[in-house]
């Protein structure tokens, strides 16, 4: 993983981080957020997988289910955000859209990825601490305006 800070005006940063073939994209990014202090940010990127796991909320059972893509992929959509999670430590929401070979695509929270050959990220951090509280409802814990 390389990355290198591209901007910064009144706290508002702006980072490009890369990561390459064999890097796993959650520990990477759970890595970056802790060593930088970040609490609060959106990303984006693009690249490729040669494996990935996606996760789907089922909001009966309150747990996600698995989905294993063990075939090289393309990422067409990784989107996310980094707040505060009750433990005090940087929380990651990513989202993605991955395609196939034949064009067709999948979707879901990012689970794990082991990028192949490179991944693109363009992170901006906010000055502003964003928190999540614990949802009783969902079973999970959300970002709360109200407790930053």
């Amino acid at each position: 993983m390389q990355h290198r800070k591209l901007h910064d005006d009144g706290g508002q940063t702006t980072w490009v981080i890369v990561l390459e073939t064999g890097d796993e994209v959650m520990q990477c990014m759970q890595r970056f957020a802790e060593e930088q202090g970040i609490f609060a940010a959106q990303f984006s990127a693009i690249g490729a997988f040669r494996r990935v796991v996606l996760n789907y909320f089922d909001w009966d059972a309150k747990q996600y289910i698995r989905i294993p893509v063990d075939q090289q992929v393309e990422v067409a959509s990784l989107t996310g955000d980094i707040a505060q999670a009750p433990s005090g430590k940087p929380a990651l929401h990513i989202h993605l859209v991955v395609g196939r070979r034949d064009g067709s695509a999948m979707a879901g929270h990012l689970g794990e990825g082991h990028v192949r050959p490179t991944l693109e990220i363009v992170l901006t951090e906010s000055p502003t601490l964003l928190r999540k509280a614990y949802d009783p409802e969902s079973g999970l814990a959300l970002i709360r305006p109200s407790t930053a």
